[in-house]
């Protein structure tokens, strides 16, 4: 079955960094267009960055600039780099893919912006 594990969230201070990673199985990954959503206390979800298979990239407007999304066929593995990070983007970040019109979801990771 298709499983998405993410990793890399935490607590970080205003101008700081992080990396998500993703990791994926069950799905041809080299195939597979990736995407981060976030969720943030009271909000809806939103599509932050995606990734097609040809490695088109994509952002949502606030954080262009600033995050990176990248890909690595070889390990399975969808990257989010998020610099410059601000308290606004504070919420649960999930990667996601689409199958067969089939969204599936990682559990998430938190991360915190905050002094």
């Amino acid at each position: 079955q298709v499983q998405l594990v993410e990793s890399g969230g935490g607590l970080v201070q205003p101008g700081g960094s992080l990396r998500l990673s993703c990791v994926a199985s069950g799905i041809i990954f080299r195939l597979s267009a990736m995407g981060w959503y976030r969720q943030a206390p009271g909000k809806q979800r939103e599509l932050v960055a995606a990734v097609d298979r040809g490695g088109s990239t994509n952002y949502v407007r606030s954080v262009k600039g600033r995050f990176t999304i990248s890909r690595d066929n070889a390990k399975n593995t969808v990257y989010l780099q998020m610099n410059s990070l601000k308290p606004e983007d504070t919420a649960v970040y999930y990667c996601n893919t689409k199958m067969t019109r089939t969204d599936y979801w990682g559990k998430g990771t938190l991360v915190t912006v905050s002094s």
